[in-house]
């Protein structure tokens, strides 16, 4: 029995009211926000467990697109029910059967071409959070189109030498006290990343942070994270920027 995943309270949040749009993409549904100025750079966020429609998600997006990249966040579980913070921790691996984060390339697909065809971007980063962290980390070994990728505590799973030859570079985040992810599992990355990765790539743990700190909202954030919480995303919006 594992504790439960998300230990910041996703029940009493401040409202957010978002600055974007949403579309219909081919099969799916995305929140894209725009930034004031036209660019050829853009940014995919994959989403949590949950969902593209949760408020810290759109948040980031509107955010990313602040910093000048026309930021989209498409629906990746294609209209199923997300993860709700009320549901049982015992069903998560059920759940997760059928919300397998390696299975997104058609979905990754959709989106560059869109981007591409009706956004005008030429580069393409990628950021994604939990469950979108484990799908950016699949997608930057699979998919050269993607420029470059931030992968935020992202669970890193099977341990073959395939999971570190990256395409392009890749930053992955973690918090020092995320008890889904062990230190002993970010140690053990980051050496088969220096056996193996081409790329440049880069591995931070943040003290004393919890799973899902990084997207919380300003208002949200307790006064002792607010600094490593700011900091995470400074570094997530520095790699992006050095790279797309």
């Amino acid at each position: 029995q594992m504790a439960d995943p998300f230990p910041y309270n996703t029940g009493e949040r401040s409202h957010y009211g978002c600055l974007g749009h949403e579309v219909q993409i081919e099969h799916i549904k995305a929140y894209v926000c725009r930034p004031s100025f036209s660019t050829d750079k853009s940014v995919i966020v994959v989403h949590d467990e949950l969902g593209w429609k949760f408020p810290d998600i759109r948040y980031i997006v509107d955010l990313m697109a602040g910093h000048g990249f026309i930021t989209i966040c498409p629906d990746f579980f294609k209209g199923t029910e997300p993860w709700k913070s009320t549901d049982h921790w015992a069903d998560f691996p059920d759940w997760m059967k059928n919300h397998d984060p390696m299975k997104v390339d058609k979905e990754a697909d959709v989106v560059l071409k869109y981007l591409k065809e009706q956004c005008g971007a030429k580069k393409i980063g990628i950021v994604g959070f939990s469950w979108g962290g484990m799908a950016v980390h699949h997608l930057m070994l699979k998919n050269p189109q993607l420029t470059a990728g931030v992968s935020l505590y992202g669970r890193i799973i099977r341990d073959s030498e395939e999971r570190y030859s990256l395409l392009n570079p890749t930053f992955f985040i973690f918090g020092e006290k995320d008890h889904t992810i062990s230190l002993d599992q970010i140690f053990l990355l980051e050496d088969k990343l220096k056996q193996y990765c081409k790329v440049p790539y880069k591995i931070k743990v943040y003290p004393g942070q919890v799973h899902g700190f990084a997207q919380l909202k300003p208002e949200d954030m307790k006064p002792e994270d607010k600094p490593y919480i700011e900091e995470a995303r400074r570094d997530m919006i520095d790699w992006i920027k050095m790279f797309v």
